[in-house]
């Protein structure tokens, strides 16, 4: 039997080749890769040469060896991640490797690698690009679900499907409604994010946050290699202030939270039972290794479990907040896997939404079935308010009430039974209790609040143009 472990068809840029293809994508597979974490480390470093060069604290000849070594394909990660587990983090075995192929090339250059740096600085700098790598890479996915949520909500303004509140028929409500929900709690997210990855900035404090290694160079030498790595600059080194990783760890978690209620909706509304709208359909999707009749809600099973996976990831990253005096010990470690953990899981709940939402099959007939299950009773409440005009609220509230435990009890339609009541009947008349009983024109503001979101959405799509 072959070994898997020589097996060339086993190859594959995932970490996690079973399943990471299932619940995250390429773009952050990629973006928190081992090898990016490590190139993220050596462009800080390529960085911080030619801007120290620049202002005059090394010597300019020394960029060029520097440079040529910060390419993360030179060095062998497994051999780095061995000194790591010693060193205690990432960024000290680097910088030892680095310096010995830059002396390989130029001894006299090998002396400023790293010159007034600490292992903090490159290895946050790094998660700062990486974080703006992903984010951007993210939004593409949050951009084109935010438009087919708001082609969802458009075309189906005038859908009629049951709102349910407890799981149970509430009141008519339209589908178009149900998209626009999701649309508007997708821009807030959207927001946050936005906010969150505008707050990203360089790391460049040296030891213990002062850049006294640097004399008084330190500012000048921080303000070039901020626009090196076009990293907005700080007012001070933040070593052990960590909410510039926690703020986008947050916003992430309540997006999850967001998907995680798309996709708690959309696997409700597939089940056989209700049937108003389904998954993509399409090869090897949604099959059932047993019984061939199923499909399956796989896109919304990703969604829930980012949604469960996400608060546990997001609340550990609080918790490590708390760090001690100029540079933290244990809560600074605890972000380094678990940060990349919720950015993997966002952007693969992300996917699958997008991809959904696209390809959503929506059964407006059964939608429109749906509103008679229970025989007229979801329009209780519009004969009771068109009644209260005439008797008062109490006193029509009771009567239609008491309708409707008589309808529900004989299984009989709620508009024959209020037809048998002469009193509504003088009140309504068979006109009216007809129009009462027409679920698109008890919808309320639903075509002003889905016009509000769309009107929201445009608006955001032209400040991004």
């Amino acid at each position: 039997m072959t070994d898997p472990r020589s097996d060339n068809r086993t190859a594959t840029p995932w970490a996690d080749p079973l399943l990471d293809p299932l619940f995250t994508t390429d773009a952050a597979a990629d973006a928190f890769s081992p090898a990016a974490r490590l190139q993220g480390m050596l462009d800080f470093e390529a960085a911080l040469a030619r801007a120290e060069a620049a202002v005059g604290v090394i010597p300019s000849h020394a960029v060029a060896a520097i440079e040529a070594a910060c390419k993360a394909g030179l060095y062998r990660l497994d051999a780095l991640g061995a000194e790591a587990a010693l060193a205690g983090n990432t960024a000290i075995p680097m910088v030892k490797h680095l310096t010995r192929r830059v002396k390989a090339a130029d001894e006299e250059s090998s002396r400023y690698v790293h010159w007034g740096a600490t292992s903090q600085d490159a290895m946050d700098s790094g998660l700062m690009l990486q974080l703006r790598r992903f984010l951007d890479a993210l939004d593409a996915d949050l951009a084109a679900l935010a438009d087919g949520l708001a082609d969802l909500a458009d075309r189906h303004r005038a859908t009629p499907m049951v709102a349910r509140t407890w799981l149970q028929h509430a009141l008519p409500t339209t589908f178009g409604l149900k998209a626009a929900g999701w649309l508007d709690a997708l821009g807030r997210d959207r927001q946050r994010i936005a906010a969150a990855r505008a707050r990203l900035a360089l790391q460049f404090g040296g030891a213990a946050g002062t850049l006294a290694a640097l004399g008084d160079a330190g500012p000048a030498v921080a303000e070039a290699l901020a626009a090196e790595l076009d990293l907005p600059l700080p007012a001070l080194p933040w070593h052990a202030s960590r909410d510039r990783v926690t703020e986008p760890a947050s916003a992430l978690g309540i997006l999850a939270g967001t998907l995680g209620t798309l996709g708690r909706d959309i696997s409700l509304m597939m089940q056989m039972e209700v049937g108003e709208a389904f998954e993509p359909a399409g090869p090897g999707r949604g099959g059932s290794s047993t019984m061939p009749h199923k499909r399956n809600p796989v896109s919304c099973a990703v969604l829930l479990s980012a949604a469960i996976r996400a608060p546990a990831l997001v609340g550990g990253l609080l918790a490590a907040q708390v760090q001690e005096h100029e540079r933290g010990l244990g809560g600074w470690h605890a972000e380094w896997q678990a940060l990349p953990d919720l950015c993997r899981l966002a952007a693969g709940a992300a996917r699958h939404a997008r991809e959904t939402v696209a390809g959503l099959t929506v059964d407006a007939e059964r939608m429109r079935a749906n509103l008679d299950l229970t025989r007229g009773l979801i329009l209780a409440e519009a004969v009771t308010m068109a009644l209260g005009d005439r008797m008062g609220r109490m006193a029509a509230h009771s009567r239609v009430a008491e309708a409707s435990r008589r309808a529900a009890e004989a299984a009989r339609p709620l508009r024959d039974v209020l037809a048998e009541d002469a009193e509504v009947m003088q009140a309504l008349g068979a006109d009216g209790l007809d129009r009462l009983f027409n679920p698109l024109r008890y919808t309320g503001s639903a075509g002003h609040f889905i016009e509000r979101v769309l009107t929201d959405h445009r608006g955001a799509k032209r400040q991004q143009d």
